[in-house]
């Protein structure tokens, strides 16, 4: 599956979710189980956790450290440019 058809099943889900209290409160309880009922393959081992945002309350995700990057790489993408590695969505925001 690629980055692209990745991102356009994610972007359907969240709409889906802001249109239909009960699909969210499913995908809020158990995110791995919708998003792969709703098309997306989902790495094995991996635990997905949703989490909803409001005017209020805003959520950073620190990713995992890449093992194979040096400090000074780093310091080199520490600008940015990168994305979410599941759908990229939130460059679009």
């Amino acid at each position: 599956m690629t980055n692209e058809e990745t991102a356009k099943i994610t972007g359907k889900v969240i709409a889906k979710a802001w249109a239909d209290e009960g699909f969210k409160a499913k995908l809020l309880a158990d995110p791995a189980t919708v998003l792969k009922a709703e098309g997306l393959e989902l790495p094995a081992g991996v635990t997905f956790k949703v989490i909803e945002d409001s005017a209020a309350v805003q959520t950073l995700v620190l990713p995992p450290r890449p093992a194979d990057l040096s400090d000074e790489d780093l310091g080199a993408v520490s600008g940015g440019g990168g994305g979410c590695w599941l759908c990229g969505v939130c460059l679009s925001l």
